[in-house]
């Protein structure tokens, strides 16, 4: 299991280590640390779209510490970036998304078109293979598309979905889900909600009702999981701090992972909003979703190539 999960992450940073973190390999294996190499790294984790702010705090740090370490080898100068890459990412703060006993809510978020209602989907699968009770609840009103598609997710995920007609109250129907929880023994509740434009101040105050409808059903956990889209690039850190501004976000999903060669993206959501990621999708199948880990990430990232 663990093999599979670590053979998924691998596969799904491939472009991103065939593209940008390939020629980082590359820029180690000259003879010296020269101003050049610290250029050209400087180009590529940008490129890489670790951001200019992350990538500047990065090299900063590595710089310090090949003056203290006196590092004048280019192989261990990419062994310690490795090492600030890691430490970048931080620890796993992901065991707090659901409790251990009682009735558990995860609120799944995010824009239009990132993934969220196959994220949900594979979220609740992952869960129930854990062995959780879960259900899903269809919050997403406003599109009856939206409602459609997170039943035929469910039907494949063999997991239970509460809706409304289009239209409906989206706090009625977590409401509901949660009633029904708790009469079919359920522990886990997972939430889709609308795929809110993150400029649109209606709907983000839409949101906040829906939260406050399940902290007065009382579960005895709540989280909100951010799903974002990693082929967006910096504009997913756009997403993810109005979303942070509207309601506490305490994870993000890192969707379509394998579709981009600008994988860096991780590293900046997490320097810059410390916010830890939790999960990234890696395909389109119900299982291709993985825990992240942090130590495989980067070692798949900076692996050479062949």
């Amino acid at each position: 299991m663990i093999f599979d999960r670590f053979k998924r992450i691998d596969n799904g940073v491939r472009r991103t280590r065939e593209s940008f973190f390939g020629r980082i390999v590359g820029v180690f294996q000259r003879k010296s640390i020269d101003e050049q190499l610290w250029e050209e790294l400087e180009e590529l984790l940008i490129q890489a779209d670790v951001g200019v702010e992350t990538t500047e705090r990065l090299l900063d740090r590595l710089r310090a510490r090949a003056r203290r370490e006196r590092i004048s080898e280019p192989s261990a100068l990419y062994a310690a970036l490795k090492e600030e890459l890691r430490a970048l990412l931080g620890p796993s703060e992901c065991g707090h998304l659901v409790p251990e006993g009682g009735l558990g809510v995860v609120l799944v978020v995010g824009v239009n078109g990132v993934g969220k209602t196959t994220t949900i989907a594979k979220l609740g699968s992952y869960w129930r293979a854990q062995g959780r009770h879960v259900m899903l609840a269809a919050g997403d009103t406003f599109r009856a598309a939206a409602i459609d598609q997170l039943k035929i997710w469910g039907e494949r995920a063999g997991l239970p979905v509460v809706a409304h007609q289009p239209g409906a109250d989206p706090g009625s129907v977590v409401f509901d889900a949660l009633t029904a929880a708790r009469a079919r023994g359920a522990d886990l509740v997972v939430v889709d909600t609308a795929g809110r434009l993150h400029t649109k101040l209606n709907l983000m105050e839409e949101l906040k009702k829906i939260r406050r409808v399940v902290e007065k059903q009382s579960p005895d956990g709540i989280a909100t999981l951010l799903v974002l889209d990693a082929t967006t690039g910096q504009n997913g850190l756009i997403q993810a701090r109005q979303f942070q501004a509207a309601v506490s976000i305490d994870a993000v999903a890192v969707a379509k992972l394998d579709g981009t060669a600008k994988g860096g993206i991780i590293f900046a959501l997490r320097d810059q909003l410390g916010i830890p990621i939790c999960f990234i999708g890696t395909g389109e199948k119900l299982d291709d979703l993985s825990e992240f880990d942090a130590d495989r990430f980067v070692e798949a990232l900076l692996s050479p190539a062949g």
